[in-house]
């Protein structure tokens, strides 16, 4: 029958092996809109052109860091691995608690604002639901 449902252990293994687990998992995800908030240190970017790549509506990782100034300093990268700053230290500590425990937390940028010479970048996170 042309419409019977068929499971097949060897394609499920290949399919993993070629594009990996992440790419099979994506389609059962959800992000879940958690916090506004702002990108914080732009201005102590080594190299601001990343600042003239990003747009309203990119989505950004984030990335727990061991930072001797803040133990719950979570760092904000474009998805090209591009350091852009980190989620404000009093907004922090909620988010790293729960990427300590294993959640995954994303963000995008909702809103680009230019004050002068500054540059706000605010963001949404969210969290990524499996």
């Amino acid at each position: 029958m042309a419409n019977e449902l068929t499971i097949g252990k060897e394609n499920m293994v290949a399919l993993v092996s070629e594009k990996g687990v992440g790419d099979l998992i994506k389609p059962l995800t959800k992000e879940i809109f958690l916090f506004d908030s702002y990108v914080a240190g732009t201005t102590h970017l080594k190299d601001d052109s990343v600042l003239d790549e990003i747009n309203e509506g990119d989505k950004l990782v984030l990335q727990r860091e061991n930072n001797r100034f803040d133990e719950n300093a979570i760092l904000v990268m474009t998805k090209e691995k591009k350091r852009l700053g980190y989620v404000p230290e009093k907004d922090n500590i909620v988010f790293s608690r729960l990427m300590d425990a294993g959640k995954m937390l994303t963000a995008q940028i909702s809103r680009i604002e230019h004050k002068g010479t500054f540059r706000q970048v605010n963001i949404g996170i969210y969290l990524v639901d499996f």
